[in-house]
């Protein structure tokens, strides 16, 4: 058996068949590494080993079946350690272990549209598939397959300048974002001082941990429902300072459904190119995953198209929401530009040495999706399915008392204010004090999944998130329960 021997490299190599003979030194006791070099953190002290849990018995054998084979590690990242997973699939996952014991819980938690994967774009799939398209691609995707994205961007959104050699192709949404955030942020800046990512809140779950994962700060820019949990230029202006780096935008948001309008978008253009001297490195992150799945009058817009900041805009799409292609995992990123060429081959060099392609026989599904028109007229009938869910919602929200809702405008979220409810005590007598309160009394006592709305950020604290991507009667369904359980309330 191979084993692993540390050396002064501080890497590992391989252990000697016969250690005692072969190593150049006294071999070291188990469970004890003497002075050996650590990254940053100094000489282990003797006697001790490198975990939580405390010192050792010195020369402890006990848990090494050689041996000269090193202490068991107990030790993470810190960086991965100060991670939280991710609400929204904890809340789904437990929601699914209950139901899976038998218990009828209604789910509301994931953001995932109940429909189909229509069917031209799963033959696509099929037929590379049976055609052999099961090799090694490029890692950021088959030149014909980042055209027609680089198409579809030009002709639908606007933007300017995009070839193929702008387009970058991942293993979904949260997978380009990841790559894309690692390649803005370094530990620091110039100057020794950190890179900061202006969010406005509440926003997706997953931005400010990637940020943080990738050393920078994350400077949380509050909203209301007074201005449509939208950011206003005055407050963009206030914020950015020379360590800022990215500016994230989501509309349509998820978790509040609402957007911004294309006056919005370019008055917050205006502000990023006027205030370009004050911080040069400033790019505009716009994650238009949802752009497909508007119904409220504000015709979704991207701000790539604004010719001002084009160059300094990083445009994130994707398969997942708009053609109910959530687990084939397809996410993709455009930057116009020589620097947004040059930056995409450093998402590709990254994306090489973590996952390289997508799977290879999915390219054909994607230019399907994209040029197909009977696809097309699918994902407007689950637009307007949509359209339709978040009336039916927005109504029986309306009836019960103590809970308050923006309407939204797109994707599929509405992101009541349930402060109204907190003080009062469940039949279980569980004290509602908080939204991450209630959403555990909920779904402990009446069976439905809603997501609490701290982690959306600390503006998203006195509400819950609810997804409508299911059924008008599982709607109908959950807030019958929902109505119920407030209405037991004392």
């Amino acid at each position: 058996m191979l084993l692993e021997w540390p050396v002064a490299s501080g890497r590992a190599g391989p252990v000697p068949a016969n250690p005692a003979a072969e190593h150049p030194g006294p071999i070291p006791d188990p469970g004890v590494r003497k002075n050996m070099p650590r990254r940053g953190l100094g000489p282990i002290p003797q006697g001790t080993r490198q975990c939580p849990s405390g010192p050792s018995e010195r020369g402890s054998r006990a848990f090494f079946s050689h041996p000269h084979y090193p202490r068991p590690m107990t030790t993470l990242s810190r960086r991965v350690a100060s991670l939280k997973p991710s609400i929204t699939v904890a809340l789904n996952n437990r929601a699914k272990a209950l139901q899976a014991s038998g218990v009828d819980v209604l789910g509301f938690a994931a953001g995932e549209p109940d429909f189909d994967t229509p069917q031209p774009v799963k033959q696509a799939a099929i037929d590379a598939l049976l055609a052999g398209q099961t090799k090694y691609m490029p890692t950021l995707g088959d030149m014909p397959t980042r055209d027609a994205i680089a198409k579809k961007l030009t002709e639908e959104n606007h933007i300017p300048g995009l070839t193929g050699s702008h387009i970058a192709i991942g293993a979904g949404g949260k997978h380009v974002l990841f790559t894309s955030i690692h390649c803005l942020f370094d530990t620091t800046c110039p100057g020794d001082r950190q890179w900061e990512m202006l969010l406005p809140v509440p926003a997706w779950v997953s931005y400010a941990p990637i940020c943080e994962l990738a050393g920078g700060k994350v400077v949380e820019m509050d909203t209301t429902p007074d201005t449509g949990f939208r950011i206003t230029p005055e407050q963009l202006r206030k914020a950015i300072n020379p360590n800022s780096r990215v500016l994230v935008l989501n509309s349509p948001s998820n978790p509040c459904g609402t957007m911004y309008t294309e006056a919005d978008l370019r008055a917050l253009a205006k502000v990023v190119h006027e205030t370009r001297d004050i911080a040069p490195d400033l790019v505009i992150l716009t994650d238009e995953i949802y752009e497909k799945i508007v119904y409220g009058g504000v015709p979704h817009f991207s701000i790539g198209s604004v010719p001002e900041v084009a160059e300094r805009t990083l445009t994130l799409n994707g398969m997942s929401k708009a053609y109910a292609m959530t687990g084939w995992r397809i996410g993709y990123a455009a930057m116009p530009g020589d620097f947004g060429k040059t930056f995409i081959n450093a998402m590709g060099t990254l994306q090489g040495q973590m996952s390289t392609n997508i799977t290879s026989f999915t390219y054909a599904a994607i230019r399907e999706a994209l040029s197909n028109k009977a696809v097309a007229a699918e994902v407007e009938t689950m637009r307007q399915a949509f359209a339709t869910r978040a009336k039916l919602i927005m109504g029986r929200l309306a009836e019960i008392p103590g809970v308050t809702c923006v309407e939204p405008q797109g994707a599929f979220y509405v992101f009541p204010d349930v402060s109204g409810l907190f003080g009062r005590t469940t039949p279980k007598g569980v004290k509602i004090d908080s939204a991450l309160a209630l959403s555990e009394a909920l779904l402990d006592e009446a069976h439905v999944a809603f997501v609490p709305g701290e982690d959306f950020g600390g503006c998203g604290k006195n509400h819950i998130r609810i997804s409508f991507a299911c059924s008008e009667a599982q709607i109908n369904g959950g807030m019958d329960r929902f109505a119920k359980f407030v209405d037991s309330l004392r």
